[in-house]
């Protein structure tokens, strides 16, 4: 057996070294910092920091895939509170385009592979479409059209290959749902807070900047920490409806009943948003109950839709609460002006596009349309809703290219689903397939599934299921 043995002195050295080269290292910043200011010391700790971030992502690229998660979160939050002038949508793709140079890099941590499969194939067709649109004879603003086609095209483009890349065990697939799941939480009790204790600063300045449409009769529309309330309330009501379902699963009892209170807080957060599209966000859950297989479920679902239907149509209890009251013109469009409105928008818009069979281009109607093709017909209408915005851009062509994708992609996912044979993988798929086709529902009446974190879930939804048939396994014990 060989003896190792330190050279005290040699060893001793080496400290000294160590020593001086800190002491040198701590005297430079010293002087950086009297002669730059504060700003050095905090470019080296976030250099540092991101030197730490960056070993992470080449070693696990999911990290940077559910980093990316987080920052749809809080992205809002940084551009208020912090009052930063700069265009932060950028860092989600830079963040994406990271994480696929990461799992490009690092072949043990992602499978291509299985990026090659139909979905991925028509999301790379659909960027093309949009990449086409640049050569819309409509002459739209280039600018635009590039601003545009981030939201439309480019970011699906970049999560659902990586996704299929890096999703590859049922472990991320957990780890999604508790990152989705505690974040919408967090929301929601801002919400609350907004509503009974006040706002932080930059909300305040939010209010103000957007009174007409978040403050109704002097009742705050609550949108905690995301981009407006509409976005709010369907992400509040999307992941009520995945804790919902879950709750149903084969889960310990404290997991269910904790899932479930989850749900009502976030329904509750969804009602005090006063956005009515987010009540359809809730139609994913009858797909959803029937996926299950448990009819008898099935039937106590729709049940309780038909008690909840009936009592904002057909009664007036709870008429005193402005959010009920708000909520309840949902089910009675005949007499919300803004839906007479949205109607009539939409009869303008199609004498516009009769014979404009690919849409007036990317970039022309809502605020790109506004910013970058001012004075236009399509600059000056409210598309409100997502399929009304992608009719516009794209033409009849490419709304039902669009419409079809989509139908396609959420009818394999739930074929797949019901091949499933793990009860506890299954009512996993089935609440994120189900808020997902809520999700797109509930976009005819607002632009949800364009938006973060809304359109970041539902691709990696997608996901999801398709790798989850790698997963499936009989399990007989609950979790």
């Amino acid at each position: 057996m060989k003896h190792f043995s330190f050279d005290i002195p040699s060893f001793t050295k080496a400290k000294k070294v160590v020593v001086l080269v800190l002491v040198g290292l701590a005297l430079l910043t010293g002087y950086y910092t009297v002669t730059i200011g504060i700003v050095f010391p905090m470019a080296l700790g976030l250099s540092a920091l991101l030197s730490v971030c960056l070993i992470l992502l080449v070693s696990y690229p999911i990290a940077g895939l559910m980093a990316t998660v987080v920052f749809c979160f809080i992205l809002p939050i940084i551009g208020r509170e912090l009052a930063i002038n700069f265009p932060l949508g950028i860092g989600f793709e830079v963040l994406l385009i990271l994480t696929v140079l990461a799992a490009l890099f690092n072949k043990h941590k992602a499978n291509w592979a299985d990026a090659n499969n139909d979905m991925v194939k028509l999301v790379i067709l659909w960027f093309i479409i949009s990449v086409l649109q640049v050569a819309n004879p409509s002459g739209a603003s280039v600018e635009g059209w590039y601003n545009e086609i981030r939201g439309t095209a480019l970011n699906m483009l970049l999560v659902i290959p990586l996704g299929c890349a890096v999703m590859q065990r049922e472990k991320h697939l957990n780890l999604f749902l508790y990152v989705i799941i505690a974040w919408s939480v967090i929301g929601a009790l801002n919400g609350v807070k907004q509503l009974y204790f006040g706002l932080f600063p930059g909300e305040r300045l939010f209010l103000m900047e957007n009174e007409k449409t978040h403050l109704i009769r002097g009742v705050i529309r609550v949108f905690s920490f995301y981009t407006d309330a509409g976005q709010y309330g369907a992400s509040m009501s999307h992941i009520a409806l995945v804790s919902w379902i879950l709750a149903l699963g084969p889960f310990k009892f404290w997991k269910r009943v904790l899932l479930f209170g989850i749900g009502c807080l976030l329904f509750y957060a969804m009602v005090i948003s006063g956005t009515r599209g987010a009540f359809f966000v809730l139609a994913g859950g009858v797909i959803g109950l029937f996926l299950t297989k448990n009819f008898k479920l099935l039937i106590i679902g729709l049940v309780a839709s038909v008690a909840l239907f009936s009592f904002l149509k057909f009664t007036n209890i709870g008429q005193g609460s402005y959010q009920i009251r708000r909520l309840r013109t949902a089910v009675n469009p005949e007499e919300d002006a803004s839906f007479l409105v949205r109607l009539n928008s939409q009869m303008r818009l199609a004498y516009y596009l009769k014979d404009k069979p690919f849409g007036g281009g990317l970039g022309t109607i809502g605020q790109n349309g506004k910013i970058y093709n001012p004075g236009t017909f399509l600059a000056s209408v409210e598309p409100d809703s997502y399929w009304v915005k992608v009719w516009a851009m794209y033409g009849i062509i490419g709304l039902v290219l669009w419409f079809s994708m989509h139908m396609y992609i959420m009818g394999k996912c739930c074929g797949i689903i019901w091949r499933i044979n793990n009860p506890q993988l299954r009512i996993k798929l089935v609440a994120l397939i189900s808020g997902a086709i809520g999700i797109f529902i509930a976009s005819y009446g607002n632009e949800v599934i364009n938006r973060t974190p809304s359109s970041i879930l539902v691709f990696i939804s997608w996901v999801v299921v398709y790798n989850a048939r790698k997963w499936d396994k009989p399990l007989d014990h609950a979790i």
